[in-house]
């Protein structure tokens, strides 16, 4: 059995100094023997090792941007090599150029580019845009898709059964306090993957609505793919209304293809929004789209600013990772979902061994696991049917058998995973799920 008595006494004392004793809420999460939130020594590969010396493998990975695994070389030496040049210049470098040409070569609706440093930035940025290019005010967001955690678009996330209100017209939920209950009145609430509901929504209310934004694939609440014609009926639909549809591919993009979700599905948005995986770990974030609706940001001086924007070492970060990323046509993505799809399968395998209802959904190179009678989650309320609890006992078991998945038990793979990472896996799996109350 894992000990994890080093991270509890450094999380006291983190609790003196930082609020909460984390940066970010998202880090509380402590499971098994590790009532707190552990504190991590070193990352090689698609190993993590923590300061009492325990190894995992990491399925978390940096909840997403690890893709080519922690300090994968190229990147590394990209970055190095920067270092000396200096690292802001309140100006322009050839650098932020060639990212930019790269990006557009890559994303079907990239004609434009503006770089940020966070995925809740550039999805400020997006509905800004969309809002400018309408002259509306109305932004549509579903349930349980998550865009960053900015006052005007944090809602709706996770709420309770009772707070949601009815499925076919949810309730808009502020997500925490502090969030002023005026920006609910621009905001719609839908489900997700229901065409019609979507289609009368916009009817009635076509000449408020600037923008529809969603994850083309809804990962944030249990990795859930959309059904067959809806992205292609929502481009319709929000096309003959003049209406942007924004694709926030934080998670999906330079994940589950080069090309984003928007490639590998074939439907292009007006804007798309892409941060985690574009630089392999370093803070890189960017907003790209249409040159119709990009272009406001000069022509009819739309503010985008911020400081860090275009920074030399992200931008290296940034070309490193997706030159990587695109060797060999591709052949990175191949490997993943192939030890995805292995893993997947035993996955399955075992729980049916054991007795356990676990629903596997999602695609080799990320996918979730959900203890649920369910034969499919379709949408939110799908999501929170399934049995929390048993996750986490499950992500406990996990861990402290030496393998870490996020805190909603999604899967990510990395570059750096291998056959034996994966056989290690599926043994910690067999003897978690051997364990556990069917």
């Amino acid at each position: 059995m894992a000990e994890y008595k080093k991270s509890q006494a450094l999380y006291q004392q983190a609790k003196e100094h930082l609020a909460g004793g984390v940066s970010s809420n998202f880090r509380y999460t402590g499971y098994g023997e590790s009532p707190v939130p552990l504190f991590y020594a070193h990352g090689k590969g698609a190993h993590l090792t923590d300061v009492d010396g325990n190894d995992y493998i990491d399925y978390a990975l940096g909840n997403g941007p690890i893709i080519l695994g922690h300090a994968p070389a190229q990147v590394i030496k990209a970055v190095s090599d920067t270092l000396s040049m200096g690292q802001l210049f309140a100006g322009q470098h050839e650098l932020e150029l060639e990212l930019a040409q790269l990006l557009t070569s890559i994303v079907p609706c990239a004609d434009l580019v503006r770089f940020t440093s966070s995925g809740s930035e550039s999805v400020h940025a997006a509905l800004r845009l969309a809002r400018a290019y309408t002259g509306r005010s109305k932004i549509v967001k579903f349930e349980g898709h998550y865009h960053g955690w900015f006052d005007n678009i944090f809602i709706s996330v996770s709420p309770s059964h009772n707070e949601a209100g009815p499925a076919s017209a949810p309730i808009p939920v502020s997500h925490t306090p502090g969030q002023p209950s005026s920006n609910l009145e621009d905001v719609i609430v839908l489900p997700w993957n229901d065409l019609d509901i979507l289609a009368s929504t916009i009817r009635e209310h076509a000449d408020e609505i600037a923008g529809v934004i969603m994850e083309p694939i809804m990962f944030n609440s249990g990795t859930i793919l959309p059904m067959e014609g809806y992205l292609e009926g929502v481009r319709e639909l929000t096309s003959e209304y003049g209406i942007v549809l924004i694709f926030d591919e934080v998670i999906t993009g330079f994940r589950v293809a080069l090309s984003g979700a928007q490639g590998l599905l074939g439907v292009t948005p007006d804007l798309t929004v892409f941060a985690k995986a574009m630089a392999a770990g370093f803070p890189l974030a960017a907003v790209a789209g249409h040159r119709d609706v990009m272009e406001i940001v000069d022509t009819r001086k739309v503010m985008h600013g911020g400081t860090y924007n275009g920074n030399v070492v992200s931008m290296a970060a940034g070309i490193a990772t997706l030159k990587t990323l695109a060797q060999n046509d591709g052949q990175v993505y191949r490997d993943m979902n192939a030890k995805g799809e292995r893993l997947i399968s035993e996955l399955r395998q075992l729980a049916k061994r054991h007795g356990h209802s676990l629903l596997i959904q999602g695609l080799g190179s990320v996918f979730h696991s959900a203890f649920t009678n369910q034969q499919a989650m379709m949408n939110y309320r799908d999501y929170i049917e399934s049995d929390a609890d048993k996750r986490n006992e499950f992500c406990a078991r996990l861990q402290n058998a030496g393998v870490r998945l996020t805190a909603r038990g999604t899967w990510l793979l990395s570059a750096a995973h291998t056959d034996e990472d994966i056989d290690q896996s599926i043994n910690a799996a067999d003897r978690a799920l051997s364990e556990m109350k069917p």
